[in-house]
């Protein structure tokens, strides 16, 4: 797992004003004068699966906003293996509480290629400060935070095994009435729901057996959205 460093991953100043997720991102309601205080310069990069973006503990300068691929929060119990405790997709900001605190909580590793933003958290601060939209966005996204991650605890935590991969296979739907998804390899499977991998493996090809999870490509997936739900609600 090798770390890409910024140097490395640098492809320019992004242009905020003329970015395709403007009406999504954190900065969404900046006005053309907010823009002359950014003097610290936003930058997009990306970085391939397995590259680790930050680790727990390390200096909390920066935010970022995920523009599209997949990332996970990732700690550590003290027997040294991991748990994901959340994930991070398009237009989520992570590093969050670096503006109140001095150090990330997390490692953060892309599980798919993914590009990002990166952003001062001094350069927040201060848009917060002058601009209180930027200020309500910031409580919206500590929100949305807080409520995956009670849905993580709460529902991809308890029951049986095939209740949370059936939860969590909904939630990678988000929503939509006919979906594909992207599995993640069963170690991961495993980190997120807190079973084992080999749990993790049986019960995905369980689900494939019974129709639940139809193979279309290399790790990608149709789901049977309502049969998932009943086995979520078992």
């Amino acid at each position: 797992m090798k770390t890409i460093t910024l140097q490395e991953a640098w492809s320019g100043h992004a242009d905020c004003r003329s970015c395709t997720l403007r009406t999504s991102v954190l900065f969404a309601g900046l006005e053309e004068p907010d823009f002359e205080h950014i003097h610290s310069p936003v930058n997009q990069y990306s970085l391939p699966p397995h590259a680790v973006l930050y680790r727990a503990g390390d200096p909390g300068d920066f935010m970022f906003t995920i523009r599209s691929g997949v990332v996970k929060l990732v700690q550590y119990l003290p027997d040294g293996s991991q748990r994901i405790v959340r994930l991070a997709r398009s237009t989520d900001v992570i590093g969050l509480e670096c503006l109140v605190e001095p150090r990330y909580k997390h490692d953060v590793i892309a599980l798919r290629r993914s590009h990002i933003c990166r952003y001062p958290v001094a350069v927040v601060r201060e848009l917060s400060r002058i601009n209180p939209a930027l200020h309500q966005e910031l409580m919206r996204r500590w929100q949305l935070a807080l409520t995956e991650a009670d849905a993580w605890l709460t529902e991809l935590s308890t029951g049986s095994a095939r209740q949370r991969v059936a939860r969590l296979l909904l939630r990678l739907s988000d929503g939509r009435e006919e979906a594909d998804c992207e599995l993640f390899g069963r170690e991961d499977l495993g980190a997120m729901l807190g079973i084992t991998t080999e749990t993790a493996s049986r019960t995905t090809a369980e689900f494939k057996r019974q129709g639940l999870l139809g193979e279309i490509g290399p790790h990608k997936f149709h789901l049977d959205l309502a049969g998932l739900r009943d086995v979520a609600e078992e």
